[in-house]
């Protein structure tokens, strides 16, 4: 990308993120503390915005990643909320299940990310008009119609994705230009980063969420977070004609 493209990109982005904190207070940023969701850390407390940030501390995050609740409040000053699943849903899945049963089915995965990441998520959301999240179109296929802004029917709220049209080298370009923290498991071969037992590094050429849930096909790698009823759901609004298109 062009300096003068790259520079309208982090513009747009910016001018985003003043739109959220001008309309739609109070709202919320899901931070998993990638590249990605640090680049929007940076945006938000450089400018000082009124938009809360949280984490899922799911309890199987690496070493690493909680690492970076550390740095970000001595960069930055700010202590990121963590969010954590009830322990004794917790406990009742693996003692019917076991530690790992993750790796057993895809129903089973997905019943561990909805104790430890979609209820508390819905917790974290609870009481707030909007929320942000860190994706982008080019992360994979089921982010390909990714809108920078969508209304979230699960949760009731607007929900936005500012980095929806960057690109990975976008994301590096501002993390390096701006001195951005970020966590040092993506120098070790891991673009996208969730639970420990559910990611791996990534070989040459493989797709930036191979690593995740790499023992399932491409099309179920979601936690939920964004699934209503199983399905990706994508709302876009079309501020020309102020107009709404609904696709799934």
């Amino acid at each position: 990308m062009k300096t003068s493209d790259y520079a309208t990109l982090v513009a747009a982005t910016g001018a985003t993120l003043d739109r959220i904190a001008a309309e739609y207070t109070p709202a919320v940023f899901a931070s998993s503390l990638a590249a990605e969701d640090m680049v929007l850390t940076h945006l938000i407390l450089r400018a000082k915005l009124p938009i809360g940030i949280f984490t899922l501390e799911t309890g199987r995050l690496h070493a690493e990643t909680l690492g970076m609740l550390d740095r970000i409040k001595e960069k930055y000053g700010y202590q990121v909320t963590p969010y954590r699943p009830d322990s004794e849903a917790v406990d009742g899945w693996v003692k019917q299940n076991g530690l790992n049963a993750f790796y057993d089915s895809v129903h089973l995965r997905k019943e561990c990310c909805r104790i430890r990441k979609v209820e508390p998520l819905q917790r974290a959301l609870a009481g707030n008009r909007a929320w942000l999240t860190g994706q982008r179109r080019a992360q994979s296929t089921t982010r390909a119609e990714l809108p920078v802004q969508e209304h979230d029917v699960a949760h009731g709220l607007e929900k936005f994705n500012p980095l929806a049209d960057w690109s990975e080298d976008d994301v590096w370009q501002y993390i390096r230009a701006n001195d951005v923290p970020y966590n040092p498991l993506h120098d070790k071969g891991y673009p996208s980063i969730g639970c420990e037992p559910c990611t791996r590094a990534i070989q040459p050429g493989e797709d930036v969420r191979a690593g995740r849930w790499w023992w399932e096909n491409p099309e179920s790698k979601e936690c939920g977070l964004h699934v209503v009823d199983g399905k990706l759901v994508r709302i876009k609004v079309v501020a020309q004609n102020n107009s709404v298109e609904v696709t799934s």
